[in-house]
């Protein structure tokens, strides 16, 4: 622990410890131990090795959130079995979304089958009381309990982030599982208020005892904590095998790939639309997807237009062609007929021959499919949603981009009828 200078322990539960951090007021430690438990911790082991596969099974799904877009209290790995954590006052409730029904969802809801999809995801939220076995609570219940975290009192707009951000928490990583083979059958996760912003942070530790997994969406090939729940006989060997199957979601999650599998291509009809084509690059750069700018016109250099085309045809990789010309746009129509790839129009609209030009871009020849989006900001997400439909990472960092709008528009509004 070099560098750091413990505090006192803030909390202990069943499978990890928190630490105040004395050089680092607003973080904590948070360190994981060799140790499983189910039932409330009616069933509980020792298990060494698993601090290690935790910890780092949390940071890799940390990571994957942050990289997103979502808020999160993580803020580095320490050690093997550590991680430092933004000081959160912990929210106590648990908050479940399910896709599939299985466990207790069958034993609650008798007549329900085995595996019935729940679209959008089925959303549960428990009070944390070991003693009580974690009662489930109903929105209403929330919302009336006026739990204080810290400053905060838990009220409607609260529980509406805590809400929201956990379906896309738990879309964002199905999204990921459903790219390496696994259904992503359900999760718990939970939150904080952070001690010194006051904001909300998915906060926590998110790893192999945080969901239900199911590869190639059997049951019987589940890598999850069920099957530690399922033992009949708890012995070293069983034990061994569910340490084996962490390690197998650890090893899954470090083979997904963070870069975008696509990239957009703007062309511009020259230089003057310079501007125009800057303001569509950062938009798709803030999503981390590569731009590519060309200066071609279809009209002067149609040839050269063709074999610039050609040329980002040539390598396989899925790409969205942008044309940005203003007066005659044939950039975008020309391209369209030349190649299989989606195309946008993206006229750089001025004031004095808006009217008059735009209608280049809107009227097409039949047997085109470039749409025309105006505003250089729009044609960039366009570009980036047709993407998503192939890129996970891509789709991830949209569904978080709304995630974030939404909540900003729930502050805006919380501010605006604060003294009503």
């Amino acid at each position: 622990m070099a560098g750091l200078k413990l505090g006192k322990l803030v909390i202990e539960g069943k499978t990890k410890q928190v630490y105040e951090l004395t050089d680092e007021p607003g973080n904590v430690l948070v360190r994981s131990k060799d140790k499983i438990t189910a039932g409330d911790g009616a069933r509980a082991h020792d298990l060494a090795g698993k601090a290690v596969i935790s910890n780092k099974t949390n940071g890799k799904v940390f990571q994957l959130l942050s990289e997103s877009g979502i808020k999160t209290h993580f803020v580095r790995p320490h050690s093997d079995t550590e991680f430092i954590g933004r000081k959160c006052h912990m929210v106590p409730i648990e908050w479940v979304t399910r896709r599939l029904a299985t466990g207790s969802f069958l034993r609650r809801h008798p007549g329900v089958p085995e595996g019935y999809r729940f679209a959008p995801p089925k959303q549960e939220t428990f009070f944390k009381d070991d003693a009580n076995h974690d009662p489930q609570w109903s929105e209403e219940q929330l919302v009336s309990a006026k739990l204080q975290a810290g400053p905060v009192t838990i009220g409607k707009k609260e529980t509406e982030i805590m809400s929201q951000t956990t379906v896309t928490v738990f879309e964002i990583l199905e999204k990921i599982w459903t790219s390496l083979g696994c259904q992503l059958v359900d999760m718990k996760v939970e939150y904080g208020v952070d001690s010194e912003t006051g904001e909300i942070l998915l906060a926590d530790v998110i790893d192999s005892d945080s969901w239900r997994l199911w590869p190639s969406g059997d049951k019987r090939l589940m890598k999850d904590k069920q099957v530690y729940r399922n033992l009949v006989e708890v012995t070293a060997e069983a034990l061994e095998q569910v340490k084996k199957n962490f390690a197998w979601s650890l090893d899954k999650l470090n083979e997904f790939k963070l870069d975008p599998s696509g990239r957009v291509v703007v062309l511009m009809g020259a230089a003057s639309d310079l501007p125009h084509c800057n303001k569509i690059k950062k938009e798709l750069e803030d999503l981390k997807i590569p731009v590519y700018l060309r200066v071609t016109s279809a009209h002067k250099t149609t040839t050269d237009t063709l074999k610039t085309v050609a040329e980002f045809e040539s390598d396989g990789i899925p790409t969205v062609f942008i044309g940005v010309a203003g007066r005659s746009n044939g950039l975008g129509p020309v391209t369209s007929a030349n190649t299989t790839y989606p195309v946008i129009n993206s006229p750089p609209i001025t004031a004095d021959w808006a009217a008059e030009d735009v209608w280049s871009s809107l009227r097409v020849p039949s047997g085109l499919g470039c749409p025309t989006v105006l505003l250089p900001e729009t044609a960039a997400l366009h570009a980036a949603q047709i993407l998503a439909t192939n890129d996970p990472m891509t789709w991830n960092r949209l569904r978080a981009k709304q995630l974030n709008t939404r909540i900003s528009i729930f502050h805006a509004n919380s501010k605006v009828n604060s003294g009503n």
